[in-house]
């Protein structure tokens, strides 16, 4: 697999080490993309940039014929563009908020336990996450995701909140500090008991083996896509088709 980087930064560094040691080849190292740029001799682009600039480069990509993965958060009020931009061009575009496998199971199971919970309004439910100083946006994008997938679930919750204590509305603590790879914990307490469920990232391994295995995904498929469909998990056992 030949694979154009789309923002060269620590993401874009650690799947480059992955896909070398895995046999692909790195065809472009591009730290900010450039409207002429030949993007020919790759099948795919996997894009880690920053808000402001990941949309256009994901248009162009698709423009240029390549599949195109993305992990950076932050500019979905695009997102009906590049959808439109995809199926006119006949491309395939995979976005997640994260790209790791664990994650990804940790958002199905999230899913289904906010579905379980919804019947038990006597827990009230919270997030706390936790990310590195670096971390440009809060919530980050993996927060939102758990977020709608809890406020979906729950009757009582309209959205979501930065400052405790405002009723229908899931608060989510973010936290800033350090070289944190990724925290994430979901609570449901009552009076009696808590019931926890907490994802944690040890390195940026995870987040960069997802990326590569969704651009292994993508060839040859038409679409829009997400993890849910690169992992196979709208038909896992227990879960609902979406």
């Amino acid at each position: 697999m030949k694979i154009a980087l789309i923002g060269y930064g620590k993401m874009g560094k650690t799947i480059e080490r992955l896909a070398l040691e895995d046999g692909h080849q790195i065809t472009h190292r591009i730290h900010k993309l450039e409207r002429n740029e030949d993007l020919s001799l790759a099948d795919v682009a996997i894009e880690f940039s920053i808000p402001e600039a990941a949309p256009d480069n994901i248009l162009y990509c698709l423009e240029q014929g390549l599949a195109v993965i993305s992990g950076t958060t932050g500019w979905l009020d695009r997102y009906q563009e590049v959808i439109n931009k995809c199926e006119a061009c006949n491309g395939c575009f995979v976005y997640a908020s994260n790209f790791s496998i664990g994650v990804n199971l940790f958002f199905h199971l999230n899913r289904q336990l906010a579905q379980i919970m919804n019947s038990y309004p006597q827990y009230d439910v919270s997030m706390e996450e936790t990310h590195h100083i670096h971390k440009l946006d809060a919530p980050s994008g993996t927060a939102l995701t758990l977020a709608e997938y809890i406020i979906e679930a729950r009757d009582e919750l309209s959205g979501w909140t930065l400052e405790n204590g405002q009723d229908n509305n899931l608060f989510i603590n973010a936290i800033r500090e350090g070289e944190v790879n990724g925290i994430h914990e979901i609570t449901y307490g009552s009076e009696v008991d808590r019931i926890s469920i907490k994802h944690q990232a040890d390195s940026r391994d995870g987040f960069a083996k997802g990326a590569i295995l969704a651009a292994q995904w993508s060839l040859g498929r038409q679409g829009v896509f997400s993890m849910t469909d690169v992992l196979n998990l709208n038909t896992a056992p227990g879960g609902e088709n979406n």
